[in-house]
Order: structure tokens, then C-alpha cells, then sequence
């Protein structure tokens, strides 16, 4: 975990942040995740001419990649649906990285060094922190919890399936363009068969917004895949979830959602992590 890797992890974190938001804001998720799956693919079709092809050892990853986004996006939105932002949000991402420090050491032969392991220990219980302050003082919403746990669950599949796809295919920018190409494409065909022949009528209210939130998962997800090719996946996957401070900031910010001092020492414990995670690079 180099410096470059680390910021560029870190602003991954921040431009995921924002697209989950920004699909948070849209009261229709069908309407948002069609705007952002779409303009993915739009995005991933214009890049291809100009990217390689990935090798062919990355196809099987990046076709499995694809249909578990496609359960990712669907379980997304109905955590979403179920839940507020501030604690949806935490619970899916905060699930993700302990799963990946163990799917890596079965699938990718990763075991963590000590500082490594403390550094992913200390990020998720900063995260765990946060997650569970969202749900303070009120009834569990065990819906919503059991959608945004499942949501982590794929988070934490597609993670490793990229990591070992994008260090097979040559091309790191080749693989995020097909596979933005190939994931998006589910949802917007399910909205077209939905809507028929009003689908430019219901999307146009949203068009700007729901597009800036494509080019800004695109780019996450590329930083994140880049990332991949320099580290190991499991301390890259703790340091990208340090977006759900940023999540959390936005909730309270543009959601009035509470942040609240136990937050705030639960962004502390993943700062400490994060410098744990960078002595071990």
C-alpha cells in the first residue's frame, strides 16, 4: 500500500460515496440505477475503441463480475428503499472488507501481514462504529439490515472476482470498459420493457444527475480496479470503505441524517488503520 495506491483508494472512496448518494436522492431507484447502470455502459462502449481487449483469462472474471453487479445493483436499491442512507449505506460497505481478507487468502493466496491484519481489524471496527450509530435508538429494521448485509456479501464476491480478472486481463482501463459495458446493461433493459415507449419521458427529470453519478462510479470503480493490479485486495477493500465517512458526512449534510461524536472516533479508528495498513506496504 504505496502512498499513490492509498490516495488513489481514498479517492475512490469519495467518488463512490458521492454515485451511492446520488442514487440515494433519487426517489425512483429504478429511475436512478437506469441513469447510472446506463451511462456506465455508454461510458464503458465509448472507451472500448481505444482501450485493449482484455486477455482472454480475464473473460470468465469479468462475465461472473458482471451478473453479480447486476444482483449488487438490485439488492443496492432495495436497501435503499428500506433504509435511511447514513445506515444502509454502512452496513453494505462495512460487511465488504473481512469477507475479502478471507476470500483473498483462499482464491488469491493473500494472507496478511501482522501490521496489515491490524490495519484491516482496527478500519473495520471503525466501520462497524459507524454502521451501528446509524442504527441508535431506534427499532431494527431487519429488512432493510438483511438487504444492505447481502448488498456487503456481493460487494465482497465482485471485489475479489475483479481483483484476480483485472490482473489476468493486461489492461486494467480494457477491463473496467467492458465490464461497465457488460453490467449495464441488465437494468436498463428491465426499465425499457417496464416503461415502453416512455422511458425518455420518465428518465429526462434526472438525465444530468443520474449521469454525473455514471461518470463518477465509472471512475471509482477504475481507481479501485487500478488499484488492484499494485496491492493486495484485502487492504485496498478496508481503506475503499473509508467512503462510508464519507457516506456518512453526506447524510448528515444533504440528508440531515445525525453524525454524531461517535462517528467522528470511528473515522479516527479508520485513519488509524489506514497508517497501519500503509507501514505494512
Amino acid at each position: 500500500m504505496t502512498p499513490v495506491v492509498t490516495a488513489a483508494v481514498l479517492l475512490a472512496a469519495v467518488t463512490h460515496a458521492s454515485w451511492n448518494a446520488i442514487a440515494h436522492q433519487i426517489t425512483d431507484k429504478l429511475v436512478g440505477f437506469t441513469l447510472i447502470a446506463g451511462g456506465g455502459m455508454l461510458i464503458g462502449l465509448a472507451m472500448v475503441p481505444f482501450v485493449a481487449v482484455p486477455a482472454a483469462g480475464a473473460w470468465p472474471y469479468l462475465i461472473a463480475s458482471a451478473l453479480i453487479h447486476i444482483v449488487y445493483y438490485v439488492l443496492l436499491m432495495k436497501s435503499f428503499r428500506l433504509g435511511d442512507f447514513g445506515q444502509a449505506y454502512p452496513i453494505a460497505r462495512g460487511t465488504a472488507p473481512l469477507v475479502v481478507t478471507l476470500l483473498a487468502a483462499l482464491f488469491a493466496h493473500e494472507v496478511p501481514d501482522g501490521w496489515a491484519a491490524a490495519g484491516i481489524a482496527v478500519s473495520c471496527a471503525g466501520l462497524t462504529g459507524v454502521a451501528l450509530w446509524g442504527m441508535r435508538g431506534r427499532r431494527p429494521n431487519w429488512a432493510a439490515i438483511g438487504a444492505a448485509l447481502a448488498t456487503g456479501l456481493t460487494i465482497a464476491a465482485y471485489t475479489v472476482v475483479d481483483g484476480l480478472g483485472v490482473r489476468a486481463s493486461g489492461s486494467s482501463l480494457g477491463y473496467i470498459a467492458w465490464l461497465m459495458a457488460l453490467e449495464g446493461v441488465a437494468i436498463p433493459a428491465f426499465a425499457l420493457y417496464r416503461w415502453r415507449g416512455q422511458l425518455v419521458t420518465v428518465l429526462r427529470p434526472f438525465a444530468g444527475v443520474g449521469l454525473l453519478g455514471a461518470a463518477l462510479s465509472v471512475a471509482a470503480y477504475g481507481l479501485v480496479l487500478w488499484a488492484q493490479t499494485k496491492a493486495e485486495l484485502a487492504p485496498i477493500a478496508a481503506l475503499r470503505e473509508s467512503s462510508i465517512i464519507v457516506g456518512a458526512a453526506i447524510g448528515a449534510v444533504f440528508f440531515k441524517e445525525t453524525f454524531g461524536a461517535p462517528r467522528i472516533a470511528a473515522a479516527g479508528l479508520l485513519v488509524v488503520g489506514i497508517g497501519l495498513m500503509l507501514h505494512a506496504g
